[in-house]
């Protein structure tokens, strides 16, 4: 299916993965709905994603935390933008690795308002329009560790896991209509992931990758592309890639 035209929308579009997939796809010639906190980086991947090829670029500075905020963004967009062919929930985070019982309240509520809430926030403001014109696909963006628990991760692995039930129950909730959904679940991938998780330290955040050959945020930007393409009867229902190094959440061999 050409994506040319198509108007996809990318949360958490200002780094890393995000800014990776609306790369992509102005690589394809969609017209993108570029979303994230920091309007000043999402001014940067605007400007790259039009000399890269984009028919068109809108954006939007939204914390998809705030439902309200996100309810209006969405209601507010222009005629030309309200009807989104691909969404991509790619806004997520993780912080800190401690100890459950050591945990910080506030990383738990941050990540579960961002990974769970926001993702449900954003999915029930744009779905019921793709429902209405018969077209569209939610692509989310999972985790290995939605399917395996490694220790300190429990609430950012229970966050993916929760994205995993919410994008198979609505697969299941759109059976009869045109609409596809799909997870990519990437393992380890080299992005301000790490930065973010432990708070700013850069050198813990470096160590955590060291000796492995990570996947890059192209890596995966180029299997959510691939996925939107496929030809309109195809769902690909989860795609989970890994770095050749990594079995899974827990398994990792690191070159000395």
């Amino acid at each position: 299916m050409t994506l040319k035209g198509k108007t996809v929308f990318v949360t958490g579009a200002s780094s890393g993965i995000g800014a990776a997939t609306a790369l992509a796809f102005a690589a394809e010639g969609a017209r993108l709905l570029l979303a994230a906190r920091r309007a000043y980086k999402l001014a940067t991947v605007a400007a790259e994603a039009l000399a890269r090829g984009a028919e068109a670029v809108h954006t939007i500075s939204l914390d998809v935390r705030d439902r309200k905020a996100v309810e209006q963004a969405i209601g507010a967009l222009p005629a030309e933008w309200a009807e989104i062919d691909v969404l991509v929930n790619n806004a997520g985070l993780s912080r800190g690795l401690e100890k459950l019982y050591l945990g910080k309240v506030e990383d738990w509520e941050e990540m579960l308002d961002t990974n769970v809430k926001g993702l449900l926030y954003v999915t029930r403001a744009v779905v019921p329009g793709m429902v209405e014109r018969g077209r569209g696909h939610v692509i989310n963006l999972g985790s290995t560790a939605g399917e395996m628990t490694y220790p300190g991760g429990a609430v950012y692995c229970a966050s993916k896991a929760a994205e995993r039930a919410i994008n198979d129950g609505l697969r299941q909730d759109v059976l009869g209509t045109p609409i596809r959904v799909t997870t990519v679940d990437p393992g380890m991938v080299e992005t301000e992931f790490s930065i973010v998780r432990f708070h700013g330290d850069s050198e813990r955040a470096a160590n955590f990758y060291k000796g492995i050959k990570a996947l890059t945020p192209e890596d995966v930007a180029e299997v959510i592309v691939w996925a939107a393409s496929r030809p309109a009867h195809v769902n690909i229902a989860r795609v989970m890639l890994t770095p050749v190094q990594q079995a899974n959440s827990l398994l990792v061999h690191r070159e000395s």
